[in-house]
């Protein structure tokens, strides 16, 4: 049995790859389909190219994961997928279940499409895509949150706001050595 695991992945978080590593051991094949959505162009951090680029790097580990995009209904994308394919959603909290829950009914209603839902381990429960960028435009470290192509990625995007924090950090450290008796 294989699973779509749709998603913008603006980037692709700790959690995303919870729940993406537990479920390629699930299931036969996993495509993380980056959805995009012509109403929401410009919105996203990353463009297209470089979140299936950022995909591809953070999942080269996981032989049955392959990356796609689609752009429509996901239940159009389903239909052109394996007979018996799923579509995998993950969960954080209960308000990511309440509004998942319509979209899998809706699925299932339009497209006669099953979802199957895995829960994200506690330890990301917290972490969303949003969050990170937000994080990483202040040049805060978002590396426990993010795989290692993500965290890259980000520090790429928001490179003048981290060499600034490099820099006030160094400056800061030469104040306390200076300011230390004996020195």
């Amino acid at each position: 049995m294989n699973a779509v695991f749709p998603g913008s992945f603006d980037p692709i978080t700790s959690g995303h790859m919870d729940v993406l590593t537990r479920a390629a051991k699930i299931f036969d094949h996993v495509t993380l389909t980056v959805m995009h959505n012509a109403r929401k162009q410009g919105r996203h951090l990353f463009t297209l190219e470089e979140r299936m680029d950022i995909l591809r790097e953070a999942t080269t580990h996981l032989p049955n994961v392959r990356v796609d995009t689609f752009g429509g209904l996901l239940v159009d994308y389903m239909a052109r997928q394996e007979p018996g394919s799923v579509i995998l959603r993950g969960l954080r909290a209960v308000s990511d279940y309440e509004y998942e829950l319509q979209i899998a009914h809706l699925n299932r209603q339009i497209g006669d499409a099953e979802t199957v839902f895995i829960m994200a381990a506690t330890r990301w429960s917290f972490v969303s895509s949003s969050m990170v960028r937000e994080i990483a435009s202040y040049g805060g470290d978002v590396s426990e949150m993010v795989p290692r192509a993500s965290a890259a990625a980000l520090r790429r995007k928001h490179a003048d706001v981290y060499a600034e924090r490099e820099a006030e950090k160094e400056e800061q450290k030469q104040a306390q050595q200076q300011e230390q008796p004996g020195r």
